[in-house]
């Protein structure tokens, strides 16, 4: 098992700056890959960025390449997402997902609580 616990959310205005912090616990030399979806109001959970732990490569969803960077800590067992140039369109729960892989929030099997991440206009 695999427990994770998300941090960092909050409300800021457009054009603001967040950073996500996602610590891992228990088993987690099973988890190869750890990533961060995105659920908005009325809305299907969506693949925001993931980051290999051994490797370091990044994946984005296009919608926030260039303003979102997901990075890690080994030492820390912790996935931060550094997000920047924040539009309301990007308000949301956030989650943390680990012990899968891809794109499809059907592939991972651990999940944080989700933090709430809201940007006004």
């Amino acid at each position: 098992q695999v427990q994770l616990v998300e941090s960092g959310g909050g409300l800021v205005q457009a054009g603001g700056s967040l950073r996500l912090s996602c610590a891992a616990s228990g088993r987690t030399d099973s988890t190869y890959t750890m990533a961060w979806f995105r659920q908005a109001f009325g809305k299907e959970r969506e693949f925001v960025a993931a980051v290999s732990l051994n490797f370091g490569d990044t994946y984005y969803v296009d919608s926030v390449k260039g303003r979102f960077s997901i990075s890690r800590d080994g030492a820390k067992n912790t996935v931060y997402l550094q997000m920047n140039g924040l539009k309301p369109e990007d308000t949301a729960v956030y989650y943390c997902a680990a012990g899968g892989w891809g794109t499809r929030s059907t592939r991972y099997d651990y999940w944080g609580q989700g933090t709430q991440v809201t940007v006004s206009s």
